[in-house]
């Protein structure tokens, strides 16, 4: 009994290292056959991409910079005598003219200095008046009677009471000057900013001032451009006035449209930078001094070009290209590229008006391989219910079919094809080679049955009425 024991152990030990060694040696070929039918049925299907057509258009030529908005003029508006203020005729953040009056100071002081200077004209205008008539008489008398240099002194006398006046004028008009100074005036058009000093306080013509008022309808907007983009402004700038646009922080929406004004006349050798000048209406106060802004200046504009979608532009070792749709298959087509902005792409060399290039779906694609194009203006304009409102009865039954078929399989099409290509034709091929292993649910919906568009058509059929042929 032992022996026997024994010897159907050693069967046994026999048969599972027997087991273990077709395993070893034909599960990896099997593996290896399935996987290469899988390659091969991948292969052979053709590979889903997006493509678009090209076109004609013209095409504007940007130059971007980063630049600070300034003011066009800036004022310190600042007192020119000393004296109390008696009152401030502004608000703070006003917008003021020419002229507007801003501040007053106590003018007692300087209404008396021209009261004076008034005064001590008319004293010199009545000295000369009584020289004249002494010289009027003299001149009048016989050369016996007043020697000739007592004339000869009055007429000087006369001469001099003259330029006395002078200096009087001189006088009045330096006191009505300081008169006037008491009133501070708006010496340009601008916005008021916060105010520096407050009525009753004692001001001098040495303080800091009063306000500061900036103009800014319209401002200024001070940028930098490589050295390398000189020839092109300048060259621009030959051609007619250079439109300089300011960007919001998304390097996207327009703020301002202005001109350029000035490049300047040297270039800043520790950057290598040019400075320009650009001035904006700033109708809606977009700008503001002391902003940051991006700039864009369109520098041309490309007529009549062949453009691209720029995802379509391939780089590899013989440099660009792109893949053109010729009917199911695409073809490699070496082309040059001119301008390329991050949405479009200007093709010199390669590519014809109306040819269509793909744009996505590159991960399988070769020269000559098939594809399965689905293009976004073929499809619906919006999946809602509206936009089904006027659709057959047929077709709303077999968009109903397609989802409930959708919604079915869904677990399955994870199961079994999470690694095919995301496409209707390859998921169907996939849910037909599993169809024995798919669950009831999806069996019931059509999955994986070469028929199933058949029998949606069949419903549709009786939806409208009508018995299937």
């Amino acid at each position: 009994m032992p022996r026997l024991v024994k010897r159907v152990l050693v069967l046994a030990a026999l048969v599972a290292v027997a087991a273990a060694v077709v395993y070893v040696t034909v599960m990896p070929a099997a593996q290896k056959q399935a996987a290469g039918r899988r390659a091969k049925m991948l292969a052979d299907a053709p590979v889903p991409v997006v493509d678009a057509p090209a076109r004609i258009a013209d095409v504007p030529v940007y130059l971007n910079g980063v630049g600070t908005a300034k003011a066009r003029n800036t004022v310190t508006v600042k007192p020119q005598v000393d004296g109390k203020i008696l009152s401030i005729k502004f608000r703070e953040g006003q917008e003021v003219k020419r002229g507007d009056v801003l501040a007053l100071i106590d003018p007692a002081t300087y209404q008396a200095q021209l009261d004076q200077a008034k005064a001590k004209k008319s004293l010199d205008e009545a000295q000369l008046a009584n020289a004249q008539r002494d010289l009027a008489r003299y001149s009048q008398l016989a050369a016996n009677v007043v020697a000739q240099k007592t004339i000869d002194t009055q007429r000087a006398l006369v001469e001099q009471f003259t330029a006395q006046i002078k200096l009087d004028d001189a006088a009045i008009a330096n006191a009505q000057a300081y008169l006037d100074y008491t009133t501070v005036v708006a010496p340009i058009d601008g916005r008021t900013g916060i105010r520096m000093v407050d009525e009753g306080n004692l001001v001098r013509a040495s303080d800091v001032g009063i306000v500061i008022i900036t103009e800014i309808k319209p401002i200024a907007v001070i940028y930098t451009l490589p050295q390398q983009q000189l020839s092109q402004i300048n060259a621009a700038q030959a051609r007619g006035a250079v439109t300089v646009e300011a960007l919001d922080a998304d390097g996207k929406t327009v703020l301002d449209r202005g001109i350029l004004q000035v490049v300047d006349n040297q270039v800043d050798q520790t950057t290598g930078t040019v400075r320009m000048k650009a001035e904006f209406p700033n109708a809606n106060l977009q700008l503001w001094p002391g902003q940051f802004v991006n700039v864009r200046i369109l520098t041309e504009t490309l007529s009549n070009v062949v453009v691209i979608p720029t995802p379509a532009v391939q780089r590899g070792p013989n440099g660009t290209f792109a893949y053109v749709v010729q009917d199911d298959r695409v073809g490699l087509r070496p082309i040059t590229v001119g301008l390329q902005t991050e949405t479009t792409a200007v093709v010199l060399k390669g590519i014809a008006e109306a040819e269509r290039v793909v744009t996505t779906g590159f991960s399988r694609l070769k020269d000559g391989a098939r594809v399965a194009v689905a293009r976004p203006e073929d499809q619906p304009a919006g999946g809602t219910p509206d936009a089904a409102k006027g659709a057959s009865p047929a077709a709303t039954a077999q968009s109903e079919g397609r989802e409930k078929t959708r919604t079915a399989c869904a677990q399955d099409v994870q199961k079994f094809c999470a690694k095919a290509e995301r496409g209707k034709d390859a998921i169907r091929a996939c849910l037909q080679a599993h169809a024995p292993e798919l669950s009831e649910g999806c069996k019931a919906a059509g999955g994986g049955q070469k028929g199933g568009g058949k029998a949606r058509e069949a419903d549709a059929r009786k939806v409208e009425g009508s018995s299937p042929q």
